[in-house]
């Protein structure tokens, strides 16, 4: 199957590549000159496309055309600029970790064009090259069913991995809170090893640690993975600062719970501890000392002037 990818990143990239590299041919196009030139010396079915309106026509009818930027503006500038571009038919797959609501809008905004619009929730990483993606869909049936062969060479193999979850907008909204998920069982991990850490008269290897929970434990996953793999890098991790940031899906799947009075402790304060991580002197702490200090002479550590 013939599809443009738009967004070259570590993603996009990845993408083409595995596409290619699966018989498909794919044009690729980054806003940065020269990113989709060298990635086409690379494979013989990538050609480098230098604008949007090039890359249409360049491309056979109906069209489809995989939009890999970061959420917001970024992904409307770029879906208003193919939409220019395309005609009645042509479909515009959104694979980032756009917003559910605005796919949602997207899909009816291009649908008035006669503009099909699918998103793919897609997970995976950079290791997903090799090892394939987790795609989680959303749009109509038949425009998915056609973009089969995509999803199917995208994933780690055509009966894994990948699935049509419901009409535009549910693609991003099961990622959404795959992320939501992702952001509670890393907290849970980080907690983990650092009770391990504090134990300091059992002198834990937590590398060790990390390697014997992957084989057979109930709790291996991909995240023990990485965490394995950081902590034989440097076991103490003395090369990173403790500040974490969010990228939005997970602030997202905390207002969805909280519009739909769902309790979800665990996803929110794992966002809140991204939060506490970004804080060189909490304000807050240093109120609650105060009062405590007020209201029963507690006493209060004083801050070292220089």
């Amino acid at each position: 199957m013939e599809i443009a990818v738009i967004g070259l990143g570590r993603m996009g990239a990845n993408i083409a590549r595995r596409l290619a590299r699966g018989g498909h041919d794919v044009l690729a196009y980054d806003r940065s000159p020269g990113i989709a030139a060298t990635l086409a010396g690379e494979h013989p079915r990538i050609r480098a496309a230098g604008t949007i309106a090039g890359l249409a026509k360049g491309m056979g009818t109906p069209r489809h055309l995989w939009v890999m930027v970061p959420a917001g503006r970024a992904t409307d500038s770029a879906i208003r600029s193919l939409a220019k571009s395309l005609s009645r038919g042509d479909v515009i797959i959104d694979g980032g970790n756009s917003n559910f609501r605005e796919s949602m809008e997207r899909a009816k905004s291009l649908a008035k064009r006669g503009i099909r619009f699918v998103d793919a929730g897609t997970s995976g990483g950079i290791r997903g090259l090799r090892e394939g993606y987790s795609l989680m869909v959303g749009g109509e049936s038949t425009v998915v069913e056609r973009l089969r062969p995509v999803f199917e060479t995208l994933a780690p193999s055509p009966e894994r991995g990948w699935g049509h979850v419901g009409p535009a907008g549910a693609g991003h909204f099961v990622k959404m809170v795959h992320n939501g998920i992702e952001y509670g069982l890393m907290q849970a991990y980080a907690e983990g090893f650092e009770i391990l850490r504090g134990r300091k008269d059992f002198d834990l290897d937590l590398h060790r640690v990390a390697e014997i929970w992957r084989s057979g434990s109930v709790i291996r996953s991909r995240l023990l993975d990485l965490a394995a793999e950081s902590l034989a890098e440097d076991p103490e991790l003395d090369g990173i600062e403790g500040w974490v940031a969010d990228s939005g899906e997970g602030r997202w799947t905390v207002f969805e719970a909280i519009d739909g009075d769902i309790p979800a402790p665990v996803i929110t304060l794992a966002l809140l501890m991204r939060f506490v991580s970004r804080q060189d002197e909490s304000y807050a702490a240093k109120l609650l000392a105060a009062m405590r200090n007020k209201f029963g002479g507690h006493p209060v550590k004083k801050k070292k002037r220089s």
